[in-house]
């Protein structure tokens, strides 16, 4: 039953995250001619020279990388991926009958580039923290991420760029410097709300209250920590220090506490941006 609610769930937030990409495709990317890096920038560009909508070029793309994305990506993937590479084209598909001859709301394609990569980067991090993606040049991404260990916003910008001064073919230069812009900022806004999801942070402490900071970590804010002896440079003087990885509320809490309980502790402070680990079943 409760996976079948955390597939229900998942299944939500992908739909939701394709249709927020779609709307910022159809509103924002097609009536400025824009070519900001994605199957669908592709399209647009494909689109000057093939009578097609806009749907259809996206939908006959993304087949080709989703064979792709099976078989090198992994079958939960692929799967998730086939319904939002069908989904994605048949909301841009929908958008178009229901607004034909759809003109720009801002009359800026510099307005438009802004929208549209603020709007699709949300829709995409929310695909990509499902383990999804909306097919195309998400799937060259995720692969470049698996395999080359790039993170994702940087394995988005790369094929995203080639597709972006790809439209010094069809544009002008001032709406290629748009796409390229639009295509670096998207890379840099899904890695913010993709590590957004998961930053924590890993907190070293020193304290003449070590017993009363390692009861507070696991008594109060229920995680854990590990404690090493550390030896001082200036005078040698044995000392026991304190590591626990935080999320945000917890690292707001631990900070409080070592306010009242110890002005004096000596604490570092990192973001960590990935855990591996696997958590030790209770007794």
């Amino acid at each position: 039953m409760d996976k079948v609610k955390t597939m229900g769930k998942e299944m939500l937030i992908i739909t939701l995250g394709t249709i927020i990409a779609a709307c910022g495709v159809f509103f924002f990317l097609v009536p400025s001619n824009l070519s900001v890096g994605s199957i669908s920038g592709l399209a647009v560009i494909i689109g000057n020279f093939v009578p097609l909508p806009i749907s259809s070029i996206t939908m006959i793309l993304n087949v080709g990388l989703l064979i792709v994305g099976f078989i090198f990506v992994g079958k939960e993937f692929g799967g998730k991926t086939v319904y939002t590479s069908i989904l994605l084209p048949v909301c841009i598909g929908i958008l178009e009958k229901a607004f034909p001859n759809f003109h720009s709301l801002s009359g800026d394609p510099f307005v438009d580039m802004i929208l549209y990569v603020f709007t699709v980067s949300v829709g995409l991090a929310m695909l990509f923290n499902a383990n999804a993606s909306s097919g195309g040049l998400d799937i060259v991404a995720k692969l470049l991420n698996k395999f080359l260990k790039m993170d994702l916003g940087t394995a988005m910008a790369l094929p995203g760029m080639v597709v972006a001064l790809s439209a010094i073919f069809v544009s002008d230069i001032y709406l290629v410097v748009l796409s390229v812009l639009g295509t670096y900022i998207n890379g840099i806004i899904i890695d913010h709300f993709i590590f957004g999801f998961s930053v924590k942070k890993r907190v070293c402490i020193l304290s003449q209250k070590e017993k009363e900071i390692r009861d507070f970590i696991v008594n109060d804010l229920h995680s854990g920590a590990t404690i090493y002896e550390a030896m001082g440079a200036f005078d040698y003087q044995k000392k026991n220090e304190i590591i626990t990885i935080v999320d945000k509320n917890e690292y707001t809490k631990l900070m409080n506490f070592l306010e009242k309980t110890d002005a004096n502790a000596f604490v570092t402070v990192y973001t960590v941006n990935n855990i591996i680990y696997r958590p030790k079943k209770k007794a």
